[in-house]
């Protein structure tokens, strides 16, 4: 893919850029080591100054740069700037609480004296140089949610952005020069996939971390595998949202529709599979569909729009393959399942809801990264969890009921990261996010989060 900014309202390349060249990688990730060593020995107080000034910057910023991911990668207007509004409230919160969360920790007086230390203490230190993977789907809040702990824990980034996002890249390297952060602690590498190998091979390279697909994860776990690498990995997700006879349809119909459509269909945490327990099936189906029908397909840029187009052309083409293949085996299109008529260009795709999906059918298995929904109908609580777990993913989960007993058979069987009752499932810096299966390992934000990339540290000091 060549690194260029494509607008996918339109099909139209706007700007291109030359991918940097051995040498100009070998300066940055010297650059990168020497900022480290001197940005790890800054106090929190002093990192904390620097994350916040970057907010104040990106909060001042929102309404270009939301105009900027439009362009890019196609998500409407306001989404983008509520993106931007997201990776500010991120920033505060890691700067507000790092310190806090990397406190020194002081096991029991017992068992101190146990292991023979006079005393003994655990202490969180950074890693160092470490690169970050990520995808196009959120271009801000992708790169934010790792930048904000992995810099007040006190290691450096290198990012390796999509390759269809090269504006939004570029910005965020600017947007930490300009809040004063010294050179070299944020670097935006304008580099194709092929470069990532050599790069996180480099000894200078400490850990990685990687948002995007389950090919694009396993081949970056390979290497750092092979490298003795810590790696977090967020892949790919294929959501379940439960709806029990005792959950409030209204709004569980309303829910559906936002959590299947927000980012045009292309978030790893939107519900994507909807099983519906047969006594509420039929309504759910009737409304649902309505809905979904009901929405506005059109220019990202326009404020009454509530689906753009998809970021790429191949991503429209996979989708279409997913949804045919469906219904050539046997699913009905409740609506949608074809490109809108009235646009000439763009790669929009038709809001879809299909309905008698089994387990031959692809899309049963595989991610539909667009605004397809898979509808499933069960005939208890049981059922709901076979039919959720049956999936090779497990990001997160959505499940809508008001009966105790099956929100704990929910909480201790569904097979996710996170299980979210009645309500759509979102990130926020307080909670750890992140996956089980095919969806990957580790976990960002929270405390979870910005420990990952520390070297978790035993101090033991014997009688003197």
């Amino acid at each position: 893919m060549p690194i260029a900014t494509v607008n996918p309202a339109t099909g139209e390349t706007l700007k291109t850029f030359e991918a940097l060249g051995p040498e100009e990688i070998e300066r940055r990730l010297a650059l990168a080591r020497s900022a480290f060593e001197h940005h790890r020995t800054l106090p929190f107080s002093d990192r904390a100054a620097l994350l916040n000034r970057a907010a104040d910057l990106l909060e001042e910023d929102q309404q270009n740069i939301a105009r900027v991911m439009t362009t890019e990668m196609g998500k409407p207007i306001g989404a983008a700037r509520a993106e931007a509004a997201k990776c500010v409230k991120a920033m505060r919160w890691y700067a507000d609480r790092a310190e806090q969360l990397l406190a020194d920790e002081h096991p029991p007086a017992d068992d101190v004296e146990d292991s023979g230390a006079a005393r003994a203490t655990v202490r969180y230190r950074p890693l160092g140089v470490v690169l970050a993977v990520m995808p196009w789907n959120f271009p801000l809040w992708q790169v934010v949610r790792f930048a904000a702990p992995a810099l007040m824990a006190g290691n450096v980034g290198l990012l390796k952005h999509a390759s269809n996002v090269p504006q939004t890249a570029l910005y965020l390297e600017d947007l930490f020069s300009r809040a004063g952060y010294p050179q070299g602690c944020f670097q935006t590498l304008l580099v194709g996939s092929g470069a990532i190998e050599s790069v996180l091979r480099d000894p200078r390279v400490a850990a990685a971390t990687l948002t995007g697909s389950e090919g694009a994860g396993r081949a970056v776990a390979t290497v750092a595998g092979d490298e003795v690498k810590k790696t977090v990995l967020e892949l790919g997700g294929s959501d379940a949202f439960v709806v029990m006879p005792s959950a409030d349809l209204g709004r569980a119909v309303s829910t559906a529709v936002t959590a299947r459509v927000q980012n045009n269909g292309q978030s790893c945490i939107a519900a994507k599979r909807f099983i519906v327990h047969t006594d509420v099936y039929d309504d759910f189906c009737d409304r649902f569909s309505a809905a979904m029908e009901g929405l506005t397909v059109g220019d990202p840029m326009d404020e009454a729009t509530d689906v753009g187009p998809l970021a790429s052309e191949q991503g429209r083409q996979d989708l279409e393959e997913l949804v045919d293949d469906a219904v050539n085996r046997g699913a009905t299109a409740r609506c949608g399942g074809r490109r809108p008529s009235n646009f000439d260009r763009g790669w929009y795709y038709e809001p879809t809801v299909l309905t008698g999906i089994s387990q031959e059918m692809r899309i049963h298995h595989e991610e539909a990264f667009g605004p397809v929904a898979s509808v499933y109908r069960v005939s208890g609580v049981g059922e709901a969890v076979a039919v959720a777990n049956d999936s090779p993913f497990g990001l997160s989960s959505n499940a809508w009921t008001r009966d105790e007993a099956e929100v704990e058979r929910f909480a201790r069987d569904l097979e996710a990261g996170g299980v979210f009752f009645n309500g759509m499932t979102a990130s926020h810096p307080a909670l750890p996010f992140g996956g089980v299966k095919r969806s990957g390992y580790g976990r960002e934000l929270s405390g979870h989060g910005i420990r990952e990339f520390c070297n978790v540290t035993t101090l033991w000091h014997g009688a003197q």
